[in-house]
Parts: structure tokens; sequence; C-alpha cells
């Protein structure tokens, strides 16, 4: 007797059969420059065939048909199948799209043309100026005024030292000398490479009145001031004001509800460097001197100086900076080593151990400040000492532990020693480089990066260094590895989402973020650059995480790295000051008409 098969199975069997499996297509949503390579990434589970049209959105005009180029290198576990859409002949300016000429699916919108990075570090600064303390222009209001009360100073403990200012880290309101002294630096050398790609919108409070200063300076100058007033005396320091007490749940700055002893929103620690371990409870940090942070902060203070008096006139702050560079070098000098962040009731706490890089760095900058040679000689001294140490030549690291995520100290010399030193300096950023970029050619995205936390701050920091890289040697070995690198930020990537909050306006962007601003007024920042994506087997290991959504991605996630739009992701869905500030050299160096 035969087997009778209902008729809604035989349905549902030739209904799966004819439909197709689903593909993804991958842009950079934010767009390309005309002489650009362009490239595309489609992904399936199944093989892909069919042909794919590049259409102008305005008119719906079809401008070239693309044939798939399967790549046969791996992504990340999900999908077998991926193919490149390579459109680089297409130089016309306008707004595209992507589209499958059989099963219609269609990518994120996207733009060509020569302004296509003009200005976008402004967004970027907007951020910034969001996280400011003390006063708070996105908010238009105040807050942490009483910062902060003495730990481990010259002084009695609990001792008032004025340590306002700043910026908030994250979503978090802590803050810290070895990330606001990165952050700093990296505006002020975008500056100085690109003077012409920075608007003033803004005064020096962050009001939307300009002022003649551009608002890159305008956002520096906020945190060369805090660093000033962190150098209370020629032989302290202060490193971190708050600690892990303040993870009491979202608020707003000026109602801050941590308690450190002194009630609710009233004082809070400020933690001085002394190159010896520091806790207050079980969780203490590790230190051997203070070399990184004093040594970092020379760095920028001269560089501050230089800047402030060559472009500025203002020979009164240049003279200010002048003086606690010296000094916080010297600190350095005397106590070198490195001085990590400090934790209360959480393992947590960015854990730094290099310092000779930030020497370097400092060295170098204070001798094109004074020229006295004794800096040169201790700077070249220094670069031999950091070498290729750098977390681009490891497969993994511990959260911060070779930060800066770049030595922009190699950068900085190299232009005060001979071809033969330049060369060794020069090689030594080539080392990180190659190494990532053998990383990039075993995956089908062309990321060469580890994703270990913050895996974003680790991209735009490889990005910058290839951009330094190119300036010092002309050799664009890696410009396609650079180009890569940056439309995984924007959208190339197994997500499609841009990783930074309202870039693209119209784009898939993280939005659910791990901030008070989303969490209490429900208000999208732009500029900000998240964490990013992360090991799924460190995110497995993190405490306190919960996502309290449904995954828009779970799609699209894979057993090796995981990404969520979720407030809950404090790992991967959180914008940071650092990382933000960090990015700003590659949006500068992508915002000229011409590159």
């Amino acid at each position: 007797m035969k087997k009778i098969i209902p008729i809604v199975l035989l349905f549902s069997y030739f209904y799966s059969v004819a439909q197709p499996e689903p593909s993804y297509i991958r842009v950079n949503q934010l767009g390309y420059l005309p002489h650009d390579e362009k490239v595309a990434l489609v992904f399936s589970k199944k093989p892909i065939q069919e042909k794919f049209d590049l259409v102008l959105v305005k008119d719906n005009a079809k401008v070239a048909t693309l044939k798939t180029i399967k790549t046969n290198k791996p992504g990340f576990g999900t999908f077998d199948y991926y193919y490149e859409l390579d459109f680089t002949t297409v130089q016309q300016p306008g707004q595209y799209f992507l589209k499958g000429q059989k099963t219609g699916v269609v990518s994120q919108f996207f733009s060509i043309g020569a302004s296509t990075y003009q200005y976008q570090a402004e967004h970027l600064l907007g951020f910034m100026r969001q996280q400011r303390c003390g006063y708070n222009p996105y908010l238009d209001m105040v807050c942490h005024e009483r910062d902060g009360r003495s730990f481990y100073g010259k002084m009695p403990d609990s001792t008032f030292v004025d340590a306002s200012g700043g910026w908030h880290d994250a979503g978090d309101q802590l803050k810290y000398l070895i990330t606001s002294s990165y952050a700093v630096g990296h505006m002020l050398v975008a500056f100085e490479l690109y003077p012409d790609r920075f608007l003033d919108q803004t005064n020096a409070l962050g009001q939307p009145f300009p002022n003649a200063i551009p608002d890159v300076l305008d956002e520096a100058k906020w945190g060369l001031d805090w660093i000033l007033k962190l150098h209370v005396t020629p032989d302290q320091l202060i490193h971190q004001v708050a600690d892990d007490r303040d993870h009491l749940g979202w608020k707003i700055p000026d109602q801050d509800n941590s308690n450190y002893g002194w009630g609710k929103n009233s004082y809070r620690v400020a933690y001085f460097a002394t190159g010896s371990s520091q806790g207050l409870r079980e969780h203490k940090s590790i230190a051997t001197g203070v070399a990184n942070i004093a040594g970092r902060s020379a760095a920028v203070l001269a560089l501050g100086s230089r800047i402030w008096k060559e472009y500025l006139k203002d020979t009164l702050f240049s003279n200010q900076c002048a003086a606690a560079a010296k000094t916080l070098y010297q600190l350095g000098l005397k106590q070198e080593g490195y001085q990590q962040g400090n934790s209360y009731g959480a393992p947590y706490r960015y854990t730094e151990e290099t310092w000779a890089d930030d020497m370097e760095w400092g060295a170098a900058e204070l001798f094109k400040l004074t020229r006295e040679k004794k800096y040169l000689k201790e700077a070249k001294k220094y670069a031999i000492a950091a070498n290729t140490v750098s977390w681009m030549n490891k497969d993994s690291a511990a959260h911060y532990q070779y930060y800066p995520f770049i030595n922009l100290g190699h950068y900085s010399l190299f232009e005060s020693v001979n071809k033969s030193f330049q060369d060794t300096l020069a090689a030594y950023y080539k080392n990180g480089i190659d190494y990532t970029y053998k990383k990039s050619k075993t995956n089908s995205f062309g990321v060469g990066i580890p994703f270990i936390w913050c895996s974003n701050n680790l991209l735009t920091s490889l990005n910058t260094q290839i951009i330094l890289y190119e300036k010092m040697t002309n050799d664009k070995t890696y410009h396609q590895f650079l180009i890569n690198q940056r439309d995984w930020l924007f959208g190339r990537n197994p997500w499609g989402t841009s990783m930074f909050t309202g870039m693209p306006v119209k784009g898939e962007y993280p939005e659910d973020v791990h901030t008070s601003i989303w969490a209490l007024r429900k208000e999208m920042v732009a500029g900000g650059l998240i964490d990013g994506p992360i090991y799924r087997s460190i995110f497995k290991t993190l405490k306190g995480l919960v996502l309290y959504n449904p995954d828009e991605f779970a799609h699209l996630q894979n057993p090796y790295v995981v990404y969520h739009d979720d407030i809950g992701d404090y790992s991967t869905n959180e914008p940071t000051m650092d990382g933000t500030a960090g990015s700003i050299i590659m949006m500068a160096y992508w915002g000229g008409k011409q590159n």
C-alpha cells in the first residue's frame, strides 16, 4: 500500500525547496572615497548563484552588474560561503545600494564621494563633550564639583584636592588619567597632522558658539586643564577619581548616588600615583612605578605647549604646560614602571603593564619643545626599550595590558633622528602591522585583531599605526588592509552594523547602548565608539552581564565572536571616551577631500 503524504506536508516540502537560503550583503555604510578599493561581502549557508546590481538610490538606475568572487576563506563559523563584490571602478558620486538579481536581497545604502568623510570627526568630538565632567554642555549641568578627597597622597588621607573636570570614562562616571592622557594626545596629534580638517562650532565650554579655535583644540584643552590639576605638586600626581562604587545603576551625573564615605552625591576618592600596589579592599592593583602616566602626560602637555604657542599664540598657557611637562617627565624618570587603575569591589581594572613607550613619547615631545639634546638621547633609549612591545604581535592580552594601544612615541621621535634610526622606528611599526596583516588573511572579513575586550579600540589603533607608517615610509603595502579595517567599523562585519553610535545617520548603528543617557532619557549621542565584538569564551566569563532584550542579531551570531546591541552588554555595547578619541586621527585622515 502506498504511503499517502498529507497535502499540507507536501506543500511545505515544495515551499522549502523553492525558497533559497537567505544571503546577507555587507558594505561600509558610511561610504567610500572615489579612488578607494570598494569591496562588499556577501555570505550565506548555501552557494550563491546570482549576480548583483549596483543601483543609484536617487533614480533606481543600475550603474554596474557585479559577479561574485568566492573568497575560499572561512568566516567565524555560522556561514559557509563568502563572496566578494568588487565595484572599485565606480567613482561617480552618489548614494548607492547593492541588489541580488534573482533573490532581490538588498544592501544598506552607502555613499561614494570625495567628501564622504569630511568633518565626520566632529561627531566624535560631540560625543567627547557629552562625556565631560564638571560643566557638561550636552546636559547643560554641572556635576561632581566635590572631586575629590585624597588617598595615598603625601597629605593625610581624605584631604580635599581639586580634581574636578575631565571626562567620564565610559557609561560610568569614573575618571582616569590613564585613559584621559591617551585621549588628549590623540586629539592633539590629529590636529597637528590635519589642522584643516576640523571645524569651529563651539566655545571652550562646548556650547554652540564659535570662538575662533578649532573644536578639537577646545576639547583637548578640557583634558589638558584636568591633567594640570592632577599634577598637584612637582612630585605628586593623581591618577584616578572614583572607583567601582560608582556602579550602582543608571544616574544623571549631577544626581550621583554613589557613596565614598561622605554621603551620596558628595566627595569622591582621588587616588594619588605612588608606584606601589593600591586598593581599599581585596582587589589590589599591581604597580611598579608611575612612568606610564607621567611620561604620557608629559608628552601631551609638551605637545600642547607647542600648539598653543605656535598656533594660538597663547604663551601663558604654553609655558604652564611646558613647566608641568618637564616635572612630570622627571617624575617618570625617578619612578620607572607602571601604575594601574584601582578597583574597589570588582575584579576589573585597567591593567596597563608598559611604560617605556610613554617615556619615549614624553622625551621626544620635550626635545621638540626645548631642543635639549638630553631628551633626544633619552627618547632613543626608551624607543629601543619599547621596541615592538604591543598587543599587535600577540594572539591575546589582558584588559588594557598593552596600553596605549599604539605607541605614538615612535612616530613623534621619527622626524628628530637620522635615517638609520628612522628605519628602526618604522620597522617597529611594521612588525605589529605584519602580524595583524597575516591574521587578516585567515578570514573573509580581512580583520587582523584579537577579539579581546575593547576590540574596536585595537582596530582603530591599528588603523592609526598603518596611517602613521605610511607617512613615515611612503610604503602603501598595507593600504587595502587599512581600508578593510575601516570598512569593518562601518558595517562590513557579520552583524552589518556600524560601531559608532549615530553614524551614519540613517544606517544601522548601536542604539541600545550601555549609558545612562540612553537608559534614562532614551537619547542617542552620535559619535561614540562602542567596545566592539568579543570572543564568546570571554563573554561567558564576565560578571553581572545580562541581556535585557531578544537578540536582534541571533541569526548572525557565531560560536567564536559575539556582539549585542543591548544595554545590558557592557562588554560589547558600551561607548568609551578613550576609544572615541583614539579614532579621531583615523577619521581626520579619511576626512580630506583627497587621500
